[in-house]
């Protein structure tokens, strides 16, 4: 990884530190810094599987700004990273067992810092909270492992598959892996990605040691997580949250054009004018594996194939498009429904456009409107926002932000708001007491600013 990937030591805790932590009140989000990242890393590593680790990896989760239910569509979006990372201590084995352990959520190291980690039911002899695996790379394919470790073990597996993960020898690719993670879990932040990508980067160096990874490794890279997904754990993926753990760097956004592979970095400075991104995690239940997801993308996949095209925004007419494959027997809904779905991918894609034009102005009156306009376009035609997102958005606007819409997947998870930074403290109270007064679930919340992408810690 070159330089340009390095983070700013400190970052997120600099950040929160200029908001209250009261814990009856407001929960924050904090990320540690690299040096704590590889002294917990370690440190499970070690309790676990003795000795010491061939080196710690660290990928990001993401926030959207802009630009949801557009990737798997040609479409555009401008994701960052999160300066909240999933870690990996990893060492290299002489068989092909993929040996994994990782502490849930509110488990701590010897140090006592709380973490976050995958769940399963298993436990470690050596950490009582922490959990265990075990998995073969001969027994790794479509649809196997389906749970947790295959956000693990899937990288690995069509890392292999693509080439960008090989060995000389063919019996020594099994891995100990020992994981940690900041990422806020079910949250839309991508937590998913960050462990693939954690996964694949360490993987990747530790089978070809000394190899520079240029352009078309990171390609193969991003398609072996986006692989492990789609294919291994079933979790439909158009790309976007691979692409911004993997290529991220700190202060820019990434401008994703799907439809060409461009992605062009744009400098994100909020603070200098005054502003910050305050995101609230709903605490909402949210799975992208449930159906829903892959219901809307169903849609776009059924129209574009229809119309025999590469993407939907290949097409001609896509609304006409939409009506037509909606009267076939491969539709599983409505023409009405048909058409509102491809109208957001349309709008969305031409909004996205006109926010990286705000965003290269700094012109942040209009960037604010433009996520409110895509907020209010997922919610009424994408129909992927909840009661949660909703609360949190609208208390967002109604405390001073200057926008706000949820990210990601929707049906639960996060919400995103451009914030004066003097308004930070009070939109989030806001957006807690709302959630008071309605009776739904606690938000969590992460001052964040765009930070750097996959890395090697040590």
């Amino acid at each position: 990884m070159t330089d340009s990937h390095a983070e700013p030591k400190d970052q997120s805790q600099a950040k929160t530190s200029r908001t209250p932590h009261d814990p009856e009140a407001i929960r924050w989000a904090e990320a540690r810094s690299d040096q704590q990242l590889i002294a917990d890393a370690t440190t499970l590593f070690t309790e676990t599987f003795g000795g010491t680790p061939d080196g710690v990896w660290a990928a990001p989760g993401r926030v959207n700004l802009i630009g949801d239910h557009v990737d798997y569509a040609g479409g555009v979006s401008i994701p960052f990273a999160l300066p909240h990372v999933t870690t990996v201590a990893a060492r290299r084995r002489t068989d092909d067992t993929i040996s994994i352990v990782s502490l849930p959520p509110g488990a701590a190291t010897e140090s006592g810092d709380a973490v976050t980690g995958v769940e399963d039911n298993s436990s470690s002899p050596t950490h009582p909270e922490a959990l265990r695996t075990t998995v073969e790379l001969a027994d790794i394919g479509l649809g196997h492992p389906a749970d947790w470790s295959g956000y693990v073990a899937g990288p690995i597996w069509a890392g292999h598959q693509n080439g960008v993960i090989s060995s000389s020898n063919q019996h020594d690719n099994g891995l100990d892996l020992a994981i940690i993670s900041d990422v806020p879990l079910g949250s839309g932040l991508s937590s998913s990605a960050a462990l693939e990508c954690s996964v694949a980067l360490a993987a990747r160096e530790l089978a070809a040691p000394g190899q520079p990874l240029d352009q078309a490794a990171y390609q193969l890279l991003i398609d072996a997580a986006i692989r492990a997904e789609n294919d291994v754990v079933g979790a439909s993926t158009g790309g976007l949250d691979q692409r911004s753990s993997l290529l991220a760097t700190a202060g820019h956004a990434l401008a994703i054009d799907f439809r060409t592979n461009v992605v062009n970095q744009v400098a994100c400075d909020v603070e200098s004018d005054g502003l910050a991104f305050l995101v609230a995690d709903t605490n909402a239940p949210h799975s992208l594996s449930d159906g829903q997801y892959a219901s809307r993308r169903g849609v776009i996949d059924g129209v574009t194939s229809h119309a025999g095209a590469s993407t939907l925004l290949d097409i001609d007419d896509p609304i006409a498009a939409a009506t037509s494959w909606a009267d076939t027997d491969e539709s599983t809904v409505t023409p009405d429904v048909a058409r509102v779905r491809v109208q957001h991918v349309i709008d969305e894609t031409a909004r996205t456009r006109r926010a990286q034009d705000a965003l290269n102005s700094k012109n942040w009156k209009e960037f604010g409107r433009l996520m409110n306009e895509s907020h209010e376009s997922l919610r009424d035609l994408y129909d992927v926002s909840t009661p949660e997102l909703n609360s949190a958005r609208d208390a967002a606007l109604d405390a001073g932000a200057v926008g706000a819409r949820m990210t990601g997947g929707g049906f639960g998870g996060s919400i995103i708001a451009l914030v004066p930074t003097d308004r930070i403290t009070a939109v989030a109270q806001e957006i807690h007491q709302r959630t008071v007064d309605k009776k739904l679930p606690n938000p969590t919340f992460l001052a964040i600013t765009p930070a750097a992408g996959a890395r090697r810690l040590v």
